[in-house]
């Protein structure tokens, strides 16, 4: 059974309405151990004819068998595959990869040799063959045009198919090295066919074993020359089949070849991916809080192992009760009057650094602790909060040593800091911890001091009538004596000169709001019958606080405004804290005094919110993911335009691998794992990125925190920019024959 037959064979070409013929009622028939010359004038025939039995180009009429098997059903695939297990082709014009070098061009032909060493020694030794081991690792554009084609030539013989097909193999080599081809060529078709383009027959005769003419596209003669030589026993399984996993291995061999080669478009391509992956940053960033639908909507402040308990008929807790809970359930810790942790928001403070004031936005807390790398100490009295803040605050408040002193906190009470400690997630908002003393004066603070006080009273007597003065400002102030009012009035203060015997007295008016489990939010007011008289000082504008004196104002020590609100809040607040050890502990403690009849809740429970918040948080979250997922199609869309003229530099190279038979799905992995290859600088950057926010003070103050799953966002996005930019690619790059891609059109030679 012969080797190649072709059974009235004709090719028809098509072009502006025109319809020429290519070749026309062609039979032949080869077989192993031929060599055989294909002569005829120029534009006869006799490359469209090689073009075809290489499966480069199609035929309209008759049949080709391989091996007996027809040829004219086959598709894409299986004209690959025909490529890859029966041709090697030696181009008239080279068909050289020029940005591999010599070594890479052969042995791309060698790509099913799993052996990296055994591959490296069969090229070696076939370049030193063609003559061109002096050259083995310039690139193709660096050789002239007689060591292109022997580069060629080496390619093809190292592929080892049965046919070898050589469109004018010498026309651009010398004499003698013409000589050297030919025999070699000559060597190789004691097994293989040979079938050898030339216009000039001389050239082959001394090798020729049949001469083929062809003459206005058809067979003019075929005439035997010599016996052909003995062929050996067909073996087409040298390549083995393709399967997936050769594919990919292939692939990522090919990717890393064709990415390196081609240096300067391959930076240009890792600098158009680092622009893709700044822009996807800023927007995952921006879109961060699309998240945010699945963030939990805790019912109080989490802290580890805090539970938070009440009465089931919502009346306050006494501070007894609270002891005998912590006693029974062997809390750590109690808070009776925990107003402050769940006040909702955060509070607005200032700081001085150098000549500027600073505004920073606190959270306060209660009895956490912050690791052992703090600057300072945990605060001990009244007067001293600690700090725990972003690592980008260090810039500020200082590395080693405590660089601010005070901060303004509460209506610009002042607070002396006694240590600080830095987290790097940004998103959060910063805390503020007093010392347990300390904590319930800011809460008796913040729970009286806002609007409570206003009808209170200033009551003179001069010893003949009473006079009622309201008070238009109330302040804690931290350097007024223990046990002490200041009452700044300058009227008041001429009197009490003018007559000694003068008295004066407070009448405190303190106005709340009750809630129980209920939300009984009635107005209540509540008096305080004490009357602070010998405790009163006059004239101390020092001890008040900015804005003082204005009208008539008075200034309390701590010691008074816990007394006071010791009164309102033991008649209205209804829950207080337990604390444990972790938040286990905190879950079966709850449980146990839910068992005893109260309200107990684990800190970090959480709650479904109103239908509508939940709508309206799938609406924004929603609005967020459809704006990122534009925005990376439109820096897919901008990518692949910025690259898209440097596909001119890809489509020869991948029209010489296919007509060497290398599977297009192997190169099409090849194009993807050369993307892949340029998306590793930008993904560097974006892990340097992410250290730097992580761990540089001046980073952490610019660009919002990421978590792992903004980060997966971020590389998924670049995955889609990357493999969308390739696909379009793959689509420019094989949407043609190979012939045609080869030759940027048909031709009728």
């Amino acid at each position: 059974m012969a080797l190649l037959t072709l059974k009235d064979i004709g090719k028809i070409y098509v072009s502006e309405g025109n319809v020429t013929v290519g070749i026309r009622g062609v039979n032949l028939s080869f077989d192993r151990g031929e060599f055989v010359a294909i002569t005829g004038k120029s534009g006869s025939g006799k490359s469209t004819l090689l073009n075809i039995m290489s499966g480069m180009d199609t035929y309209e009429e008759g049949e080709l068998y391989i091996e007996g098997t027809p040829t004219s059903h086959y598709l894409q695939p299986e004209w690959e595959q025909y490529r890859q297990t029966y041709i090697s082709f030696i181009f008239q014009d080279y068909n050289i990869i020029e940005s591999f070098t010599v070594l890479q061009n052969v042995e791309l032909a060698l790509m099913h040799m799993e052996d990296k060493k055994a591959r490296r020694e069969k090229a070696i030794e076939l370049i030193t063959r063609v003559g061109l081991k002096s050259h083995i690792r310039q690139k193709g554009s660096q050789l002239s045009g007689g060591q292109k084609q022997r580069t060629v030539i080496a390619r093809a013989l190292a592929k080892d198919s049965p046919i070898i097909l050589a469109d004018e193999p010498t026309g651009n080599l010398d004499a003698q090295t013409s000589k050297e081809i030919m025999a070699l060529l000559k060597e190789v078709s004691t097994d293989k066919l040979v079938l050898v383009v030339t216009h000039n027959f001389d050239d082959v005769s001394a090798y020729a074993t049949r001469h083929v003419r062809i003459f206005d596209g058809a067979v003019e003669s075929d005439r035997l020359l010599a016996t052909k030589a003995p062929a050996s026993s067909p073996d087409v399984s040298a390549i083995p089949p393709s399967t997936p996993s050769r594919t990919i291995r292939d692939g990522l061999s090919l990717g890393g070849h064709i990415f390196f080669a081609k240096p300067k478009l391959s930076v240009f391509l890792c600098l158009l991916m680092v622009i893709a992956m700044l822009g996807i940053f800023a927007i995952t960033s921006f879109c961060g809080k699309m998240g945010s639908l699945f963030a939990p909507n805790y019912m109080f402040a989490p802290i580890d192992g805090r539970v938070v308990v009440a009465h089931q008929n919502g009346t306050p807790l006494s501070e007894a009760e609270v002891a005998e809970l912590a006693a029974t359930y062997d809390a750590k810790d109690i808070l009776h009057h925990d107003y402050l942790l769940d006040m909702g928001g955060s509070s607005y403070a200032t700081y001085l650094y150098g000549t500027v004031n600073h505004p920073i936005e606190l959270e306060y807390t209660y009895g956490e602790t912050f690791g052992e790398d703090i600057i300072g100490h945990y605060p001990e009295t009244v007067g001293e909060v600690f700090l725990y803040l972003p690592i980008s605050y260090q810039t500020h408040f200082g590395k080693d040593e405590l660089r601010v002193e005070q901060i303004k906190l509460m209506d610009s009470i002042t607070y002396t800091i006694s240590g600080v400690s830095y987290y790097y997630d940004n998103n959060l908002t910063p805390k503020c911890l007093f010392s347990n003393e300390g904590f319930s004066v800011a809460t008796s603070m913040m729970y009286l001091m806002r609007g409570n006080f206003k009808d209170s009273k200033v009551i003179c007597d001069d010893g003949n009538r009473l006079q009622n003065t309201s008070v238009t400002e109330i302040t804690v102030s931290l350097d007024v004596p223990d046990g002490k009012i200041v009452v700044y009035s300058s009227a008041l203060a001429a009197k009490k000169e003018a007559n000694p015997s003068v008295t004066l007295s407070l009448h405190f008016f303190a106005h709340y709001t009750s809630y129980d489990y209920r939300f009984d939010t009635s107005p209540h007011t509540l008096i305080f019958e004490e009357m602070y008289e010998d405790d009163i000082l006059l004239l101390e504008p020092s001890l008040l606080t900015e804005g003082g004196g204005v009208g008539l104002s008075i200034a309390m020590s701590d010691e008074v405004i816990c007394a006071l609100s010791e009164e309102v809040l033991s008649s209205t607040y209804r829950q207080a804290s337990l604390f444990f050890d972790d938040k286990k502990e905190a879950e079966e403690k709850a449980t146990a005094m839910r068992k005893a009849g109260y309200v107990a809740v684990p800190s970090h429970s959480t709650y479904t919110p109103h239908p509508l918040d939940t709508v309206l948080n799938m609406i924004g979250a929603g609005g967020m993911a459809v704006v990122w997922v534009m925005s990376v199609l439109f820096l897919s869309f901008f990518l692949h335009l910025c690259s898209d003229r440097s596909l001119s530099a890809f489509k020869g190279d991948m029209a010489i691998m296919r007509s060497m038979g290398i599977p297009v799905r192997t190169i099409k992995v090849g194009m993807y794992v050369r993307m892949l290859y340029a998306m590793i600088p930008a993904l560097v950057l974006m892990a340097l990125s992410a250290i730097l926010i992580f761990t540089s003070p001046t980073w952490n103050a610019i660009f919002t925190y990421l978590y792992g799953w903004q980060y997966a966002l971020i590389v998924l996005g670049m995955l889609l920019i990357t493999l969308r930019t390739t696909h379009k690619q793959i689509g420019k790059l094989f949407g043609e024959s190979v012939k045609k891609a080869l030759r940027g059109g048909a031709t009728h030679d």
